[in-house]
C-alpha cells in the first residue's frame, strides 16, 4: 500500500490481537501490491496479453468480488482499470467468472487497486481484531482511510476533523465514527502530480478531473467507503446527487477564495 498504517488497541481481546490484525494487512499488501511480484501484478500479466487469469489467491479474489458488487452503488464511477492510456475500456469490459475464479477481458487492461487497498486492509484488520475480542480500537492507513472498533475509550463517538486544504488549521467538516470507517479523497496534492491516475480519471470519457475536489465518505465498510469517494471525486453534479445517502457521503468544491460549495 505505501503508507504507513497504524492499530491501537484500547483494551480488551487476545493478547495476540495486534499481531493478527498486522498481519491481516500484511496478507491484503501481499495479494493487492503491484509494485512487487504478487497475485495482482501474475494477473496484471495475463490480462495485459489478453489471457484468461486464474485467481487462486482467495484475498485477490474477494477484492475483485467487493469491487464488481460495487458497480451499482458507484453508479460505475469506481474503476481500478482507468487509466489515461487505456481511456477506451474499463472494468465493464471485465469478465469475472466466479464460479471458475477466472478474471479476462477483450482488451489489454491492468488493475490498480490503490485506495480501496486502504480500506479492504483496515477492513481485514478490523474483522481480525474483533474476532480476538477487542471491543475498541482506532485503525489509520495514510490518516486518509480510517476505521473505528465500539465507542471512543472515553465513552460516545470517536470525533474527528476533516481539514481543509486551503487552510490546514482549519477544519472542512467535523464527523462522528462508532463502528464505521472513514474515507478522504482529493484531488489536491498528490493527485496533482499524477494526474494519468485512474483515480482522477472519470470512467467511460476519461475526463480528467482538474478542480480542486474533497471527499468525505463514512460507511460501515472501509473498502466501500474508498470506492465512494473515489466515486464522488470523479462524478459530474448529476451523478453526485445520485450518489447522495444522508450527511455521510460529501463531495466539496474548494476553489481558492472562495466560499466552499457542497455538493451533497
Amino acid at each position: 500500500m505505501g503508507t504507513r498504517v497504524e492499530l491501537h488497541r484500547f483494551g480488551g481481546g487476545a493478547p495476540e490481537a495486534l499481531a493478527m490484525a498486522q498481519r491481516a494487512i500484511e496478507l491484503v499488501d501481499d495479494a493487492l501490491t503491484i509494485h512487487r511480484p504478487s497475485s495482482a501484478t501474475a494477473m496484471n500479466e495475463a490480462l495485459r496479453h489478453g489471457r484468461t487469469a486464474a485467481i487462486e489467491d482467495p484475498i485477490l479474489f474477494d477484492a475483485l468480488i467487493q469491487i464488481d458488487d460495487a458497480r451499482d452503488v458507484t453508479a460505475g464511477l469506481f474503476d481500478p482499470s482507468v487509466d489515461a492510456r487505456h481511456a477506451s475500456f474499463g472494468w465493464r469490459d471485465i469478465r469475472l467468472d466466479r464460479r471458475a475464479a477466472t478474471i479476462a477481458c477483450a482488451a489489454p487492461i491492468a488493475l490498480d487497486f490503490g485506495g480501496f487497498g486502504k480500506g479492504y486492509a483496515l477492513d481485514r484488520a478490523a474483522t481480525a481484531l474483533r474476532d480476538a475480542g477487542v471491543g475498541c480500537a482506532l485503525l489509520s492507513a495514510g490518516e486518509s482511510s480510517i476505521a473505528v472498533i465500539g465507542e471512543h475509550p472515553l465513552g460516545g463517538e470517536w470525533s474527528f476533523a476533516i481539514p481543509d486544504p486551503r487552510d490546514a488549521g482549519r477544519p472542512l467538516i467535523e464527523v462522528a465514527l462508532v463502528d464505521e470507517a472513514l474515507s478522504v479523497s482529493a484531488t489536491i496534492g498528490a493527485g496533482i502530480a499524477a494526474p494519468e491516475r485512474g483515480a482522477m480519471l472519470r470512467p467511460g470519457d476519461a475526463t480528467p478531473i482538474v478542480a480542486p475536489r474533497t471527499a468525505v465518505v463514512i460507511d460501515r465498510s472501509g473498502a466501500l467507503a474508498e470506492m465512494l469517494s473515489t466515486a464522488l471525486i470523479v462524478a459530474d453534479d448529476a451523478a453526485a446527487r445520485r450518489l447522495h445517502d444522508g450527511a455521510r457521503r460529501m463531495l466539496f468544491e474548494l476553489e481558492p477564495d472562495a466560499p466552499t460549495r457542497m455538493f451533497v
